[in-house]
């Protein structure tokens, strides 16, 4: 099998299991306790803060670890939100997670704040001009995110964020499929708040983090006993937070060379199936992309059919974003990007980690030529 659905979920990594299992066999306790196992887990728990901090550039007070992506998105936007809610007005793009949309809908519907949504351009790009059009004097939050789970279109973060702090609008970043790729100082990029999750990163799933600026006030979601200094009750999952840290750091460390080799294989199976797949269309922004992802809309098939023909032939990966598996709706991403909703459910998404081999990458775009050619073959009348 060669395992292409990466930006779904990525394998959890040795180092990192063997970073954890101590937390959940002989150092289990609870980091609030006061003896010798509890004070080993608060140990555990200070060091994995300050790993992951050393790699965004931040303090360890600034960190937040949740239990996923998604709670970290909530906290965010509904933390800054209901904390200081000025004038009642979120700003966000088109093409952003259903963990950010729903949120904003929720607060929309539940809380009266006005929801503008900035268009993207046809790669999936936000412009600056319209962004800066969105900004008000008392916008509350603008949440943008930094690389597509979809179409792999990397944002201008840095412009973007530049555009609200010269408005004082906090800047959020849903950095969820950038974390293993892309730079995450948080000082470079200029945002104010910043997510991650721990299995995009080769961390098991369940674990998230959540980078909130010093001086952002925020509204906890869970309350109880004051953990993750009141922003985030409950009794911290020690071994999760290890885990993230760890896949974290291990990221940044390979970086300088797994990008490189990633995008090497981006680019090989995009010419590839550009060159031998008639009326294939790549997805997203040509340059400015996740170096591991690849995604094409293939017309005269359904992307389902297409996907059972790959798995059939060794390959394993998605028509989009696996929070919408199962819907018969199309992508609501590439509809943005102003592609007709019949292409859009023709859709394909390739993506891996840095252990994927040009062998494999050469294997998977001979299958993909072959297995829409296969698909088409089967629509046509006899």
């Amino acid at each position: 099998m060669i395992y292409l659905d990466a930006a779904a979920t990525a394998p959890p990594r040795q180092e990192v299991l063997q970073a954890m299992w101590p937390l959940m066999s002989t150092n289990f306790g609870n980091p609030s306790s006061h003896h010798a196992l509890g004070e080993t887990a608060a140990a555990a728990l200070k060091a994995a803060r300050q790993q992951a901090a050393t790699v965004l550039g931040c303090r360890p007070s600034e960190l937040t670890f949740t239990s996923g992506g998604t709670e970290a998105n909530n906290l965010a936007l509904k933390g800054i939100a209901l904390a200081a809610p000025r004038d009642r007005h979120l700003v966000t793009s088109a093409v952003e997670h259903p963990a950010v949309l729903e949120t904003l809908d929720y607060l929309h519907r539940f809380h009266g704040f006005r929801i503008t949504v900035v268009p993207v351009s046809a790669t999936g790009l936000v412009e600056p001009d319209s962004l800066q059009k969105a900004l008000t004097p008392g916008t509350t939050l603008c949440s943008i995110m930094y690389a597509n789970n979809e179409v792999g279109t990397v944002q201008p973060l840095r412009v973007l964020a530049g555009l609200c702090a010269a408005a004082s609008v906090p800047f959020h970043t849903d950095a969820v499929q950038a974390g293993a790729w892309l730079p995450l100082s948080v000082a470079e990029l200029g945002v104010d708040a910043l997510t991650l999750s721990g299995h995009k990163l080769g961390a098991p799933k369940g674990s998230g983090l959540l980078y909130l600026k010093g001086r952002i006030p925020v509204e906890p979601l869970i309350h109880g006993g004051g953990q993750e200094r009141g922003r985030r009750s409950g009794t911290e999952n020690v071994a999760a937070a290890v885990g993230l840290a760890t896949a974290l750091a291990l990221a940044q460390d390979e970086r300088d060379t797994a990008v490189p080799a990633a995008k090497a294989q981006r680019d090989y199976l995009i010419n590839h199936v550009l060159d031998t797949v008639p009326g294939a269309v790549l997805t997203g922004d040509r340059e400015q992309r996740l170096p591991n992802l690849a995604s094409f809309c293939f017309p005269g098939t359904s992307g389902e059919s297409v996907l059972l023909e790959l798995e059939r032939r060794g390959v394993v990966c998605s028509s989009g974003s696996a929070c919408a598996a199962g819907s018969d709706e199309p992508s609501a991403v590439l509809l943005a990007l102003g592609i007709d909703r019949t292409t859009a459910q023709t859709a394909v998404r390739f993506s891996w980690t840095a252990a994927t081999t040009e062998r494999d990458m050469a294997l998977a775009s001979r299958a993909v030529t072959a297995a829409v050619a296969s698909v088409r073959a089967l629509g046509r009348p006899a």
